[in-house]
């Protein structure tokens, strides 16, 4: 199967770190990731440029790496973009514990209001919806992370993540007006391409 058909998860992404000797967790790169394909579109090669300087190396080991480093940048904006609103940030599942979850999301955080700052920091035009969820991240960043696994903190977390996801959607479908919105053209050899909305070039 195919990498552009594959959907790929937390553990995947992780693995190919470990491949370049790097035990730092994907989702700081995911939250970065995700602000900048919403604020101004990250091009394929900037996007492995930087991955591979956090990784500490000049290029993927090996084509499958590069592949799959391609193929998260694609996910994600495939996910931001769609219509069904299905846009999940990249973090740790359910094999992982609670607080190494907790500690996922905060990382994420991190990572996402890292790259609204670096662009320049929130905007006049945003919505108070935005800003609104934007602060609540602001406040996950600075918490004591060290969460029991039961059933309250879970509906706590379930309930965090859910901000991070809004975040995200909300910045995009904001910088994108009209969207999320593609067409999905299935060629003769059955790959899908993503053809984006009428765009003057």
């Amino acid at each position: 199967m195919s990498l552009i058909d594959e959907q790929l998860d937390f553990s995947r992404v992780a693995d190919t770190f470990l491949a370049h000797g790097s035990m730092q967790s994907p989702a700081f790169l995911d939250g970065r990731l995700c602000a900048r394909l919403a604020l101004a579109d990250i091009t394929a090669d900037t996007w492995l440029e930087e991955v591979c300087a956090a990784l500490g190396v000049e290029q993927p080991n090996s084509r499958e790496d590069g592949e799959v480093l391609l193929a998260w940048r694609r996910q994600a904006l495939d996910a931001l973009a769609a219509p069904e609103l299905n846009f999940e940030p990249l973090l740790p599942d359910d094999l992982f514990s609670l607080a190494e979850r907790a500690h996922g999301l905060q990382e994420w955080t991190q990572g996402f209001l890292e790259a609204i700052v670096e662009a320049g920091g929130q905007s006049d035009d945003w919505s108070p919806a935005l800003r609104e969820v934007l602060e609540d991240l602001g406040s996950l960043v600075n918490l004591e992370i060290e969460l029991e696994d039961n059933a309250e903190n879970e509906n706590d977390l379930f309930a965090l993540t859910e901000h991070g996801r809004m975040a995200a959607m909300l910045l995009y479908t904001e910088q994108h007006p009209g969207q999320p919105q593609v067409e999905r053209v299935e060629n003769p050899e059955g790959d899908d391409t993503v053809t984006p909305p009428s765009q003057t070039h």
